[in-house]
């Protein structure tokens, strides 16, 4: 659901709309269970029409649970949508990880869903990683909004002092 409540919203495009799907993420992400080892946080995929297709957050299901993997379990692999949708995550996708056979990186390039939207890199203190470069090397639009990173830090604080 998106931060108003609704299950739609604006068509993603660069700008407000971008904004707007992203913030939903990062609202997902205070849903998030406390880890001392994990970021928090939340995606949302959504088709080219503006209608919310999956949502998750981190630790939703599992303690092992990332953000991006429990929103593609809510939505059919085939469902054609996918064509055209974009993931917003408000932090970069995992690259590597111990607790799952594949990261999230994989996972979004397993889809034909051709464009992420990020609110923030993943800082170096859990893994070194590049999944924004690995989506961008694969062909798929990455876009960052650093404007909307101040609320992914407010949410993983106790994880960065």
């Amino acid at each position: 659901m998106d931060p108003t409540g609704r299950t739609g919203g604006p068509r993603p495009a660069e700008g407000a709309p971008d904004g707007f799907w992203l913030t939903a993420a990062i609202q997902l992400s205070r849903s998030c269970p406390p880890s001392s080892t994990a970021f928090s946080v939340g995606a949302v995929v959504v088709s080219a029409q503006g209608q919310l297709l999956a949502e998750g957050y981190s630790r939703r299901d599992d303690p092992h649970d990332h953000a991006e993997e429990v929103a593609f379990r809510g939505i059919d692999p085939e469902d054609p949508r996918l064509r055209e949708a974009t993931v917003y995550t408000s932090l970069e996708p995992c690259s590597s990880r111990a607790s799952r056979p594949r990261s999230c990186t994989e996972l979004i390039l397993s889809t034909p869903v051709p464009r992420v939207v990020l609110a923030w890199r993943e800082p170096a203190l859990f893994v070194d990683c590049d999944g924004a470069e690995r989506l961008t090397a694969a062909g798929r639009t990455v876009v960052e909004r650093p404007d909307l990173a101040e609320g992914v830090r407010e949410v993983n604080a106790h994880l960065l002092n």
